[in-house]
Formats: C-alpha cells, sequence, structure tokens
C-alpha cells in the first residue's frame, strides 16, 4: 500500500496559494480515480482507494504546514509501510521553476518547513518527493508572504497543467518504480524543447 500526502494549509484563506499545491495534486489524484477524500484520520483529510490496482491511502494534512510531520508520522506508524519505499510526498518548491515537476528518492529539506517537519518526525530523509516548482520569491519579497501568495491568472493557467503533470509522476512512481519516474519526469528545460 502506498501513503499519498500532499502539503498545503487547511482553510478557505490558503486555498490555491503556492504553498498548498501538494492538496491541489492530491485532489487531481482522487477525483482521476474516484477516491472520495471522506473522512479525517490521523490530524488529515483522507481518502482510501485503488490507483492502477495499487492500494492507496491519500491524505492532507490538516496540522498546517509546519507540523505535517505529526500527521505523516502518525499515518505511516498506523499502516506500517515502509517510508522509504511506499511513501509519497508532494510539496511546493521555490528553488524550481515554476511548473516544474521533479522526483527525489530523499534529500534535505530545502528549507521547507513542511518537510522539516516531516523529516524530524520520521528520523529519516529516506522517502519519495515530487516537488512542484512554483519559482523563485521576488525580490524584497518575504519568503512566507509569497508562499502564501496566490498564482497570478497566467501562471495559474500553466500550474493546472504542471498539477496534471505531478500526478502523472505519482502513478508512474507506484507502476513503473521511482528510477523510471525519475527518467521520465526529471528532464530539464532543453531536453523537454529537444523532445517537441
Amino acid at each position: 500500500m502506498f501513503i499519498i500526502v500532499g502539503l498545503g494549509n487547511p482553510s478557505a484563506e490558503y486555498e490555491k496559494t503556492r504553498h498548498n499545491v501538494g492538496f491541489e495534486v492530491v485532489k487531481i489524484l482522487a477525483d482521476r480515480f474516484d477516491i472520495a477524500t471522506d473522512f479525517i484520520k490521523h490530524k488529515a483529510v483522507c481518502g482510501r482507494g485503488v490507483i492502477e490496482g495499487n492500494k492507496v491511502m491519500i491524505a492532507m494534512p490538516q496540522t498546517y504546514m509546519n507540523k505535517s510531520g505529526e500527521s505523516v508520522r502518525e499515518l505511516t506508524d498506523y499502516y506500517k509501510i515502509d517510508v522509504t519505499s511506499e511513501l509519497i510526498v508532494i510539496y511546493d518548491d521555490v528553488a524550481l521553476p515554476p511548473g516544474k515537476i521533479r522526483i527525489r528518492k530523499s534529500g534535505s529539506a530545502g528549507g521547507h518547513n513542511g518537510m522539516k517537519n516531516i523529516i524530524s518526525h520520521l528520523g529519516t530523509e529516506e522517502f519519495i518527493r515530487v516537488r512542484v516548482g512554483v519559482g523563485e520569491k521576488p525580490k524584497g519579497y518575504d519568503l512566507a508572504d509569497y508562499v502564501l501568495g496566490h498564482f497570478t491568472k497566467e501562471e495559474s493557467e500553466f500550474m493546472e497543467v504542471s498539477f496534471i503533470e505531478a500526478a502523472n509522476a505519482v502513478v508512474s512512481i507506484m507502476n513503473d518504480g521511482i528510477d523510471a519516474a525519475m527518467n521520465r519526469f526529471n528532464k530539464s528545460k532543453k531536453e523537454d524543447d529537444e523532445s517537441i
């Protein structure tokens, strides 16, 4: 079984903000595979279902971003999964250009407070993550204000495409394995242009 966690902040004021891209990707998976996110358990809105033959639990922690690890630890302990291969965390990344997808098997938090908290609670950096680029903060901006801000109309259009791509990446990780998924989705802009 896979636990797919999308990171974000609860409540309407944070909907569609840069920090909530994890929630958006999870919602796409839920819609595409008819998974009802209809119960709250382990400090998260959850849904149980099957994605192309893979049993999954999808979760959107309701702890607020900085305490995401509390929910993730409860989920992984309760379902007794192998966090190195059966946990997939989706989140925003200011180090990647807007819309860029990057899959990793492990790594540091990279300054992301939600990821810092998850790593702290799990006691390991060894778990799969799907990073969705939201772009660097403009000069003079406070980082918190930037990630809690909404996308512009133009950004929203191509971010919707990247959310679909991130959902496809999650399905590929489960079906094809992490290495194949990384080879497929971790392409540079130059490679993208050459493949057109």
